[in-house]
């Protein structure tokens, strides 16, 4: 797909992030189980990828020559299968199977059970090496696609990450994009109270990366930030994204006690009437 991104595409995107929200609520309270904090605050980012950035097919989920997506905080891949439901990969009503005993749809994700989900994750830390490692090895089978790793800014108390960061960086592995999801909140608190990371971009800078701020829901700032990675030179570039857990949702935004937690029925619908409210915003601001 091309880079650039006209106003019509922010809106379109704009619009389909708060769909893909609703689908995710539903999918939440119909489990009875999972996360949704962290879930709601980058919908916007799957969104801006599925719809815009990623080099893919649904139709051809196992295409040799896809991007790929590495989904390191498996925690949050309720609006991964959202996301995905709404590019066609699988039906919308699949995502009322959220958890369900054997469906697709698993707490974590499950490669084998689902086409592109690429990786089998849970254990946070884990998800920029292997990322790493399916860039190293694009780069000497000299493929073209790019790899993209999503991670919490939680799962960097952990040091496999920090050994990924540094392999990277050695091998400057241009070919590879990090997306932090910078929202400051992890399943016991604030990430400054808990583990401190700052100064998480000079870390990273330290060790060989090119680093990028972001405002983690601008459409526009996502996709250019991006576009810049793909500019960068025998480098690994990491983009700190600046999100607000429960976005959307005005009463759990920054709760970090919503971390792991659903909707019950009464506050899902609560929960979709504030979104469906906020589409017709997005709706009208757009006309």
């Amino acid at each position: 797909m091309s880079d650039h991104i006209h106003d019509d595409k922010i809106k379109e995107l704009e619009i389909k992030a708060n769909q893909i929200r609703q689908s995710l609520i539903e999918s939440l309270v119909s489990a009875g189980s999972g996360h949704t904090a962290g879930p709601l605050g980058m919908a916007d980012i799957f969104t801006a990828f599925y719809f815009h950035i990623l080099h893919h097919d649904p139709k051809r989920p196992d295409w040799d020559e896809r991007d790929r997506l590495i989904l390191s905080n498996g925690h949050i891949v309720p609006i991964r299968y959202a996301t995905m439901a709404h590019a066609g990969y699988f039906p919308i009503e699949e995502l009322k199977t959220l958890r369900k005993f054997g469906s697709r749809l698993q707490g974590h994700p499950e490669r084998e059970r689902m086409p592109a989900l690429e990786t089998t994750s849970g254990p946070l830390g884990s998800g920029l090496s292997q990322a790493a490692g399916i860039a190293y090895g694009a780069r000497i089978d000299k493929k073209a696609f790019r790899t993209y790793c999503f991670m919490s800014d939680g799962e960097h108390d952990a040091g496999n990450l920090w050994e990924a960061a540094m392999f990277a960086g050695k091998y400057k592995l241009s070919n590879l994009t990090g997306i932090v999801d910078r929202n400051n909140i992890q399943i016991d608190g604030m990430t400054e109270d808990i583990m401190p990371l700052e100064p998480l971009r000079e870390k990273y800078e330290a060790f060989g990366w090119h680093v990028m701020d972001i405002d983690g829901h601008n459409m526009e700032a996502i996709v250019d930030a991006v576009q810049e990675a793909k500019a960068i030179f025998e480098k690994p570039t990491l983009i700190l994204a600046h999100t607000i857990p429960g976005k959307g949702i005005e009463k759990i935004e920054f709760d970090f006690s919503w971390h792991g937690k659903p909707p019950k029925p009464e506050e899902g619908e609560q929960f979709l009437n504030e979104l469906r409210t906020l589409g017709g915003q997005i709706q009208s601001e757009h006309e």
